[in-house]
């Protein structure tokens, strides 16, 4: 449907590649197990083995590249990232890609266990390792929400998709400044590079000395204003 809306070739037909290659690697599965012990059993084995395994690069490669935004060559600092990151620290993006990459691969681990079962060689029940990992696969679509999020966030406003004014990282009172001015600014990424250029956090006193924004609706407007005149003053000059 968006290819048909927009005419672009990439990224929406590619996305449906990646997802036809799971739905081939299914599709071999099923096959395999209906043949399996009879003659034709080693041919689907090896087209579901190949098909799972293009299935799992394509789609880490399309995590990392295309829904994080890594690997830019305008990363700077940022080595093996984007120009532009929200969380405080670069450990998390890392061990996020090395967590994909494990997790995107653990069908061949379960294939392993569930072979030697078969085998006699180990003796745990199967349901307890497929459970386990099943739930190390929604740790990975879980993780994978937050660098998806933020990337939309950095790099979605060209077409008008998403707005600048609003903050996917933690808020409190001393980053109010900062957001008033991302809202007035035409250009909010200028911010982010000035700020990785100063490379400074600012201290707790500025943090305390940093008025909160006041809602206008709790000011009370009933108080008359009152001026204060020194009489004896005004005498004197007279």
């Amino acid at each position: 449907r968006r290819y048909r809306d927009t005419r672009e070739a990439f990224p929406h037909l590619a996305n449906m590649g990646k997802y036809s290659t799971t739905i081939i690697t299914v599709i071999f599965s099923l096959f395999y197990n209906k043949y399996r012990g009879e003659d034709g059993e080693i041919v689907f084995y090896t087209l579901w083995l190949i098909s799972h395994t293009v299935s799992s690069v394509y789609g880490y490669i399309w995590d990392i590249k295309m829904d994080w935004g890594f690997f830019t060559r305008n990363a700077g600092e940022n080595k093996f990232l984007r120009e532009e990151i929200v969380y405080s620290s670069k450990n998390y993006y890392y061990f996020a890609i090395v967590e994909d990459l494990v997790i995107r691969f653990s069908w061949v681990y379960l294939h392993v266990i569930k072979t030697r079962h078969n085998d006699g060689t180990i003796n745990v029940p199967i349901e307890i390792v497929v459970t386990l990992f099943a739930c190390l696969e929604v740790m990975r679509r879980f993780i994978w929400n937050f660098f998806r999020l933020e990337n939309e966030h950095l790099n979605n406003c060209g077409k008008f998709r998403a707005v600048r004014d609003i903050s996917v990282a933690p808020i409190d009172a001393s980053d109010q400044a900062q957001i008033i001015k991302l809202m007035d600014d035409p250009e909010p990424r200028n911010f982010f590079r000035n700020r990785k250029k100063l490379n400074k956090k600012p201290t707790q006193k500025a943090h305390a000395e940093t008025p909160l924004l006041e809602d206008a609706e709790d000011l009370d407007h009933s108080e008359p204003l009152t001026i204060n005149f020194n009489t004896s003053d005004i005498s004197k000059k007279k």
